[in-house]
C-alpha cells in the first residue's frame, strides 16, 4: 500500500524554496507506517526522527533528504539533525564538479541552517571549507567574517587556523596581511608565523617592524622556543641583508643596543652591522665598523668571527678590484689602489697576534702571562715595550693578579739593565719594593732580583746593603702569616731573602757577619734542614768544627723526623770523620740519641753507620750487637738484607760457625719466601761443614711451609742433597714428609670447602647435598692435581757413602750398580709407609726379594 502525502507548509515555510515545496511528495511504504504514526504522535522527538531516518538509510538520497527536511521543519533548532543532514549532503557531492547545481543546493542548505546554528563553530567551519573547495574566494572571505561576527570571542580560535590557511592559498598579499593583523589583535603569540609569511611574500619592511615589536615586548613568549637573543640576531640579519627593502628602521641604533644587551655574543651583531654597510656600498664605513669591533670584543670566539669576516672582506675587495682591472684595463691609479688594499690585508694579518692578545687582556686585565706575551710581540720596538710595561704595572692589581705580578716589575727593570740604564733599573726596583703584593714571596723575589742585578754590576757592597735593608725588622712585631699586615712588614722573615743574604755573606762578607746571619735565621725559626747543613759546612770550611756540631745540634732541636734525617746523617758522618775513635763514647751517645725516635724507614743507614763505627774503632761484639738490633729495627722488607749483612760480617769476624744462631733467628723472623731461601743457605752451610744431620734437620724444618705444588725448587734441592749424602731410609723419610705436607695442604682445601658449606647453610636439604657433592668433587680434583704436580725423582738414584768431597761423589755416581733400587716405585706405591724404620713392600715389589740394598757402613 502506498500513500502520497503532502506536507503541511504553513509552518516554517521560509525554510524551503517554492520549487521544493511544490515537488515534495513522499512515497510511504507499508514498513514505514509505524514510523509515520510515531512521528505523528511525537513530531518534536529527535529520537523518533532519527529512528525513521535510520530505517530509511537504504533508500535513495532524495527520499532521505526529504525525510531530513520534514524533521528539520518540525525541529529547526536541532544541532544533531542539522549536522547529520549537512554531512550527508556533503557526502553526496563527492565525485561531482564544483559547477554542479548540487553544490549550490548544499550552500543553500548551509545558509538555511545558519539561521538557527549561527552559534555553532562546527557548522561555520564545514561551510567555509566547502566554499574553499568550490574556489569561491570572495564568498569564503565574507563567510569567515560572518562567522567571526556571529561566534563569541572565546571560539574564534577555532575559526582562525582555517581562515589563515585560506588567505595563504591565494596570492592576495594585501588581504592576507589585513587578516593577519586582525588575528594578531586576538593572539599575539602567532606573530612569528606572521613574520615568516611577510618574509615569504617579500614584505621585509613590515616583517622587520613586527620583529622589532615582539623583541621590545617583554611579555612576548616565542612558540618555537626562541630566545630574545635569537630574535635579535634574526632582525639584524634581516636588516643587514636587505638594506634596500627595509627602510622604516635604522640598523645601527638597533645593533648597538643589542651590543649593550647581549655582550657575551656580539660577534654576529658586529658582522651584521658591517654586512649592512657592505651591501649598501659603504665600504669605508664597513671597515670602520670592523676595526671598532676588533677593538671592543672581549671573547676569543667573537674576535675570531669578526676577524675572519674582516679578512674575507679585504680579500673580496682585492678580488673585485682585480676583476675590474682585467675588464676595463689597469691604470696607474688602479695599481696604487690595489697596492693599498694589499697593504691593508697584510697589515691586518700581521696585527692578528697583537689584536688577539688585546682581546685576552680586555677579558682579564690582571693576567700577567698575557702581558709578558704582549711584550714579546713588540720585540725590537723599545718604545712600545716601555709603554706596555708601564701600562701593565699600572693596570695589574696584585690582589687580583693571575700569575706572579712581581715578574712584570723585574722584567721591566731587566729591560733597562740590558739597555745599560742601571739608574732607571734601580728606580724600577725601588718602586717595585713598595707595591702591596698579595704574597710575601713576591716582594722577597723583588729584593733578591735587585741584589742579583747589583752583583752582575759588581756592586757587591750595594747588594749586601740591600739584603740588610730587606731583612731589617719593622718597628713593631708582626707574624709572618698574618695577612692583615702588609708584605713589607713581613718580608724580614722570608727564607728566600735570608738564604740569599747568607750566600752573599759567605761570598763577600766576613766570618763573623756570616755567622751572625745564620744565627739570626735560626733565632727567627725559619731555617730549613738545608740551611742547617749549609751553616755546618760553612763552619767546617772555616775550621770551626765544634761550632759546626753545635749548629747541627740546634738544627736537631728545631726539626722532627723525617725532616731531621739529613741533619743527623751529615752530623754523624762529619763527627766520625773528624774524631774517628777518639771520642767513641760521645759518638755512641749521638747514635743512641738518633735511634731513639728514628722511624723504621730511615733506621737502616743509621744502623749501618753505627756498626761501621764499631767495626773500625770499637769492639767486634758491639758491632754484632748493633747488627742484631738492626735486624729488628728496620722495615720488614729490609730485614732480609740486614740479616744477609749481619751473617756476612759475623762470618768475617767470628767465622761461619757463629752464623748458626743468626740463621735460626732469620728463619723465625722472615716471611715464608725469605725464610725458605735462608733455610737453603743454612742447610748448604751445614753440608759444607760436614754436618749432614743438621742440614737434614734444617730441610725437614723448612719443609713444613713448602707446598710441593708451588715450591718445586726446595724439594728438588733436598732430593739432590739426599742423593749425594743420604741413604734409603733418609730418602723414604723425605718422601714421607713430602706426602705429609701434601696431605696437610689438601686438608686445608677440604677445610675451605667445609667453610663454604657452612656459609650456604640456609639452603634446602637437596641444595646442600648438591653443593656438598660439587665441593667434594672439586677437592678430589685438587688432590689429584697435586699428586700429578709432585716432582718425580730421577730414574736411577745411587746411595753413596756420606762425603763432602765432590770428586768422590762424582766417581760414585758414574759407577753402574746392578743392584740399585728404583725409588720411584717406592714413592708411587700406595701401601709403602715408614713405621719405626720398617718397610712393608707391596705385592708389586715381591719379585725384588733378591735385591741387595747398598747401605752406608
Amino acid at each position: 500500500m502506498q500513500l502520497r502525502l503532502v506536507p503541511n507548509i504553513t509552518q516554517s515555510q521560509h525554510l524551503f524554496s517554492r520549487k521544493q515545496i511544490d515537488t515534495v511528495l513522499i512515497d510511504v511504504e507499508e514498513d514505514d507506517l509505524p514510523f509515520e504514526e510515531d512521528i505523528l504522535r511525537n513530531p518534536y522527538s529527535v529520537k523518533c526522527w532519527l529512528r525513521y531516518i535510520e530505517q530509511k538509510k537504504s533508500a535513495t538520497s532524495s527520499v532521505i533528504n526529504v525525510l531530513y527536511e520534514r524533521a528539520l521543519k518540525e525541529l529547526p533548532g536541532s544541532y544533531k539533525l542539522w549536522y547529520n543532514y549537512l554531512k550527508l549532503r556533503r557526502n553526496q557531492l563527492k565525485g561531482k564538479c564544483v559547477v554542479d547545481p548540487a553544490y549550490e543546493d548544499v550552500n543553500s542548505a548551509y545558509e538555511r541552517s545558519l539561521v538557527f546554528m549561527h552559534k555553532m563553530p562546527r557548522i561555520w567551519i564545514d561551510y567555509c571549507q566547502l566554499l574553499m573547495d568550490q574556489g569561491k574566494i570572495t564568498r569564503s572571505r565574507r563567510t569567515f567574517d560572518r562567522a567571526l561576527r556571529s561566534l563569541p570571542v572565546t571560539q574564534h580560535n577555532r575559526i582562525w587556523p582555517l581562515y589563515l590557511k585560506f588567505v595563504r592559498l591565494y596570492d592576495l598579499k594585501e588581504t592576507a596581511v589585513r587578516v593577519y593583523r586582525r588575528h594578531l589583535m586576538l593572539q599575539k603569540e602567532t606573530a612569528e608565523e606572521y613574520i615568516e609569511y611577510l618574509i615569504s611574500i617579500g614584505w621585509l619592511d613590515e616583517a622587520a617592524i613586527k620583529l622589532a615589536e615582539i623583541i621590545n615586548d617583554e611579555t612576548f613568549v616565542s612558540k618555537s622556543g626562541k630566545s630574545k637573543h635569537q630574535l635579535w640576531n634574526e632582525l639584524c640579519e634581516l636588516i643587514a641583508k636587505n638594506p634596500d627593502k627595509v627602510t622604516s628602521l635604522k640598523i645601527e641604533p638597533i645593533i648597538r643596543q643589542g651590543l649593550k644587551r647581549y655582550s657575551d655574543q656580539i660577534g654576529v651583531l658586529w658582522n651584521s652591522l658591517a654586512d649592512y654597510y657592505i651591501r649598501g656600498g659603504h665600504f669605508e664605513r664597513a671597515r670602520d665598523i670592523y676595526e671598532e669591533a676588533i677593538q671592543t670584543v672581549i671573547t676569543v670566539r667573537d674576535f675570531t668571527q669578526v676577524f675572519d669576516a674582516f679578512s674575507q672582506f679585504e680579500k673580496s675587495m682585492i678580488s673585485a678590484k682585480m676583476e675590474s682591472m682585467e675588464e676595463s684595463g689597469a691604470t696607474e691609479e688602479d695599481d696604487v689602489e690595489l697596492e693599498l688594499r694589499l697593504a691593508r690585508l697584510e697589515d691586518l694579518m700581521d696585527r692578528r697576534p697583537l689584536l688577539l692578545n688585546s682581546v685576552l687582556l680586555r677579558q682579564n686585565p690582571h693576567n700577567v702571562h698575557e702581558w709578558h706575551k704582549r711584550v714579546k710581540l713588540y720585540e725590537g720596538k723599545p718604545r712600545e715595550i716601555i709603554n706596555t710595561y708601564t701600562e701593565a704595572v699600572q693596570t695589574v692589581d696584585p690582589q687580583l693578579a693571575s700569575g706572579k705580578p712581581h715578574t712584570l716589575w723585574v722584567e721591566f727593570a731587566k729591560f733597562y739593565e740590558n739597555a745599560d740604564q742601571i739608574d732607571d733599573s734601580r728606580v724600577i726596583f725601588d718602586k717595585a719594593t713598595k707595591v702591596p703584593y698579595k704574597h710575601v714571596d713576591d716582594l722577597a723575589s723583588v729584593w733578591c732580583e735587585w741584589a742579583e742585578m747589583e752583583i752582575r754590576q759588581d756592586n757587591n757592597e750595594e747588594a749586601l746593603k740591600l739584603m740588610q735593608k730587606a731583612t731589617a725588622p719593622p718597628p713593631r712585631k708582626t707574624a709572618y702569616h698574618d695577612e692583615t699586615e702588609t708584605v713589607q712588614n713581613r718580608v724580614h722573615k722570608s727564607l728566600k731573602v735570608w738564604s740569599l743574604y747568607a750566600d752573599l755573606e759567605e761570598s763577600f762578607g766576613t766570618f763573623k757577619s756570616c755567622k751572625a746571619v745564620y744565627d739570626r735565621i735560626i733565632d727567627l725559626r725559619i731555617a730549613t734542614p738545608q740551611i742547617i747543613i749549609n751553616y755546618g759546612m760553612f763552619l767546617e770550611e772555616s775550621n770551626y768544627f765544634e761550632e759546626a756540631f753545635k749548629a747541627y745540634e740546634k738544627g736537631i732541636a728545631l726539626f722532627k723526623w723525617p725532616n731531621v734525617y739529613d741533619i743527623w746523617n751529615n752530623y754523624l758522618a762529619k763527627f766520625i770523620q773528624r774524631y774517628g775513635g777518639s771520642k767513641l763514647e760521645r759518638a755512641r751517645d749521638l747514635f743512641e740519641q738518633c735511634l731513639e725516635d728514628c722511624p723504621l724507614k730511615y733506621a737502616k743507614s743509621i744502623y749501618l753507620l753505627f756498626a761501621k763505627l764499631e767495626e773500625d774503632h770499637g769492639l767486634a761484639r758491639h758491632a754484632m750487637a748493633v747488627y742484631d738490633r738492626a735486624t729488628n729495627g728496620v722495615l720488614p722488607e729490609e730485614q732480609n738484607e740486614m740479616f744477609n749483612i749481619y751473617i756476612k760480617k759475623a762470618a768475617e769476624i767470628y767465622g761461619v760457625t757463629h752464623t748458626r744462631s743468626i740463621y735460626e733467628k732469620a728463619i723465625e723472623v722472615l716471611n715464608h719466601e725469605q725464610s725458605r731461601e735462608m733455610c737453603l743457605r743454612f742447610a748448604d752451610l751445614e753440608r759444607k761443614l760436614g754436618e749432614i744431620d743438621r742440614a737434614r734437620a734444617v730441610y725437614a724444618h723448612c719443609s713444613q711451609t713448602c707446598d710441593p705444588r708451588t715450591t718445586e725448587k726446595f724439594w728438588a734441592t733436598w732430593k739432590e742433597f739426599e742423593i749425594k749424602h743420604g741413604n734409603e731410609d733418609t730418602v723414604r723419610e723425605m718422601l714421607r714428609i713430602k706426602r705429609s705436607v701434601q696431605a696437610t695442604y689438601n686438608t686445608q682445601v677440604n677445610f675451605m670447602s667445609a667453610q663454604m658449606l657452612v656459609a650456604t647453610g640456609n639452603k634446602t636439604e637437596t641444595g646442600e647435598v648438591n653443593e656438598m657433592q660439587k665441593l667434594e668433587e672439586k677437592a678430589r680434583q685438587l688432590a689429584e692435581e697435586s699428586l700429578r704436580d709432585q716432582p718425580q725423582a730421577d730414574k736411577k738414584l745411587l746411595f753413596v757413602r756420606s762425603s763432602t768431597t765432590t770428586e768422590e761423589l762424582g766417581e760414585l755416581t758414574k759407577t753402574n750398580n746392578p743392584e740399585e733400587i728404583d725409588i720411584d716405585e717406592f714413592e708411587s706405591d700406595d701401601e709403602a709407609e715408614i713405621e719405626g724404620r720398617t718397610l712393608r713392600l707391596s705385592p708389586l715389589l715381591a719379585h725384588l726379594h733378591n735385591v741387595k740394598i747398598l747401605r752406608i757402613p
